[in-house]
């Protein structure tokens, strides 16, 4: 896994200009990204994970790991301004929130 921030250096994310220096985002998901219109980290502020990941399903007609809706969740939230964390730190509330929106869904 790439390295994680340390605390002196959030204040120079916003001079990141390439996806890959996004702490979690290696080559692979910096190109789903960019398939997706996200060029460069600064695209990614205020965006929703969550969409990001549908839309990458829908487009590529599959199904990806949900690891990578961990992986959207935390580049996302690390561009918003939330200190650096793994990926896998968000796998118990993607659980969550996709149990909740499947609880919500309208029956058919």
């Amino acid at each position: 896994m790439k390295k994680l921030e340390s605390k002196g250096e959030s204040a120079g994310r916003s001079a990141f200009a390439e996806l890959e220096q996004i702490p979690n985002v290696g080559p692979a998901v910096a190109a789903d990204l960019r398939r997706l219109g996200v060029a460069r980290p600064a695209d990614l502020v205020g965006r929703d994970p969550y969409q990001l990941y549908d839309e990458l399903c829908r487009v590529t007609k599959q199904r990806h790991d949900p690891c990578l809706l961990d992986t959207f969740i935390a580049a996302v939230r690390f561009v918003g301004g939330e200190q650096a964390r793994p990926w896998w730190a968000y796998t118990a509330e993607r659980k969550r929130e996709m149990a909740a929106r499947i609880a919500q869904a309208p029956k058919v």
